[in-house]
C-alpha cells in the first residue's frame, strides 16, 4: 500500500512539473532533465515511469482532455436540462476550464494539430461519447423547433461555433488584450464574465425564434 501511494505521489509530482514545462515552452523547448528536476526525482526514475517526452506530452494533455469531457458531458449530456440552460452552461464551464489552463489551446494549436499521431491521441479521450451526446442535444433542438421554441440548426455546426468563440481569444490573447485596453492581462475575471455574457447572447441569439 505504501509503495502504491508513493508511485501515485511520484508520478503526480512528474505530471505537475511537466505540465508547467510544456505549457511555458512548449514541447519541442521542453526538456526532461528539468522535468525530472522540478519534480524532485532522478531522470532515469522519469523514464521508468513515462519512458519518452512524446509519452509525458500525451499523458498531461490527454488528462485534459478528459477533464475538459467530464466539464462538457455535465451540462450537454445531461437530457433533463432545459437546451437553453444547458448551451450557457456549456459556455461557462468551458471558458472557466480554458481560464484555468490559458496556455492550453497555444499549446494544442502549436504542436499537437501539427502532429496527427498526436492529435489523435490527444483527442481519443474526448471522443469517446461526443456522437451521443449531439445526437441527443440534435434531438432537443429539433424538438423545440417543432413546437416553435427554437431555430432549426445542426447541432456539431453549433458546438464548433461554441469552442471557436470560447477558444479564440485565448490563441489571439495578445490582440485581445491590445483590443480590450489591457485588461485581458490585467483583470482576467473580468474579461471571463465579459466572455461568457458576450458568447452566451450570441449562441442563443442563434437559437431563439
Amino acid at each position: 500500500m505504501t509503495d502504491n501511494t508513493s508511485s501515485a505521489t511520484t508520478c503526480e509530482r512528474i505530471l505537475a512539473a511537466a505540465e508547467a514545462e510544456f505549457f511555458s515552452k512548449g514541447f519541442a523547448g521542453a526538456r526532461t532533465t528539468s522535468i525530472a528536476e522540478a519534480a524532485g526525482v532522478t531522470h532515469a526514475m522519469l523514464h521508468y515511469y513515462y519512458r519518452t517526452k512524446q509519452n509525458l506530452f500525451q499523458t498531461v494533455i490527454g488528462g485534459k482532455m478528459q477533464l475538459l469531457r467530464d466539464l462538457m458531458l455535465s451540462s450537454i449530456g445531461d437530457p433533463s436540462i432545459p437546451l437553453f440552460e444547458k448551451i450557457s452552461r456549456c459556455i461557462e464551464y468551458h471558458i472557466d476550464f480554458i481560464m484555468a489552463n490559458p496556455q492550453l489551446p497555444g499549446l494544442m494549436v502549436n504542436v499537437v494539430l501539427r502532429d496527427e499521431q498526436m492529435s489523435g491521441m490527444a483527442f481519443d479521450s474526448i471522443a469517446s461519447r461526443v456522437d451521443e451526446v449531439i445526437t441527443s442535444l440534435q434531438l432537443q433542438i429539433d424538438e423545440m423547433a417543432l413546437r416553435g421554441e427554437c431555430r432549426s440548426v445542426d447541432a456539431r455546426m453549433l458546438l464548433i461555433e461554441i469552442l471557436t468563440l470560447d477558444v479564440m481569444p485565448f490563441i489571439m490573447d495578445k490582440a485581445v488584450d491590445i483590443i480590450m485596453g489591457g485588461i485581458f492581462a490585467t483583470h482576467r475575471e473580468k474579461f471571463a464574465s465579459l466572455l461568457k455574457k458576450e458568447n452566451i447572447d450570441t449562441i442563443l441569439r442563434k437559437l431563439r425564434p
